[in-house]
C-alpha cells in the first residue's frame, strides 16, 4: 500500500473542507505549523547537545595505585 494518488488526495481535501469548514482550516494550519516549528527547535537543540558532548574531550581516568600496606614496622 503506497501513498494516496491524485483522486485520493482530492477526496481527503473535500472531506476535510466539509467536516471542518473553510473558516477553521487556517487555524488548524497555523497550529500545525507551530507544532512543527517547536518540534524542529527541540530536535536541533538535542542535536546541538549531542554534538557538543561529542566534541568535549573525555576526562582521562587516573589510574590510582593502591597504597602498599606491607610496610616494615
Amino acid at each position: 500500500m503506497g501513498l494516496p494518488g491524485g483522486w485520493e488526495w482530492l477526496i481527503i481535501i473535500l472531506f476535510i473542507l466539509i467536516f471542518f469548514g473553510a473558516k477553521r482550516l487556517p487555524e488548524m494550519a497555523k497550529g500545525l505549523g507551530k507544532g512543527i516549528r517547536e518540534f524542529k527547535g527541540a530536535l536541533s537543540g538535542i542535536t546541538d547537545e549531542i554534538e557538543k558532548a561529542g566534541k568535549t574531550p573525555a576526562e582521562p581516568k587516573s589510574e590510582t595505585k593502591p597504597e602498599e600496606n606491607n610496610q616494615d614496622q
